[in-house]
């Protein structure tokens, strides 16, 4: 587990890295990445539906999914609403890998003494996600950046948590 921790973090780290290099292809990209998932979600759930006897609800719900992944497909205003709904989904995002960050450096306190490392990410997460939260027109011109760095910033809280939790089984 420790392994694949850290080839997760360093994968991160290097994803961070190119979604800073190209900030605003990150951000226009957005929309478009939510029309693929609406449409694999629609498709997976009615080939589940067909093949497991769902319930109707399944299939309604997949309809739909499938319809607005292919109106805002072929309707580029639409994916300016799903760029729109990423940016609160990433400033929320953003505050709970904080969160959850911190959490987690609190419970390696014990252990360790590279605790605070986590926990220094974990409070610029929070800080992020509620910045972002109060300022949606900066995290629409700097999304690419904050992604980057919050990709970044996730990264080495894997490698340092997984390397921490290794030494403390050891």
């Amino acid at each position: 587990m420790m392994i694949l921790s850290i080839i997760l973090g360093i994968l991160m780290i290097v994803s961070g890295a190119c979604c800073m290099f190209t900030p605003l292809t990150t951000y226009l990209s957005t929309g478009y990445f939510m029309c693929a998932m609406l449409l694999i979600y629609g498709i997976a759930g009615l080939v589940h539906y067909f093949m497991k006897k769902g319930k109707a609800l399944e299939i309604v719900v997949s309809g739909m999914a499938i319809i607005v992944g292919l109106i805002s497909l072929f309707m580029p205003g639409t994916t300016l609403v799903f760029n729109t709904m990423m940016l609160y989904m990433t400033a929320a995002w953003f505050l709970v890998q904080g969160i959850v960050s911190i959490v987690l450096a609190f419970q390696l306190k014990k252990t360790d003494d590279l605790w605070f490392v986590g926990l220094i990410a974990g409070i610029l997460g929070v800080i992020m996600g509620i910045y972002s939260f109060l300022h949606p027109q900066m995290l629409a011109v700097s999304s690419g950046m904050l992604i980057g760095f919050f990709f970044i910033e996730s990264g080495i809280s894997l490698i340092v948590t997984a390397l921490v939790i290794d030494r403390a089984d050891a």
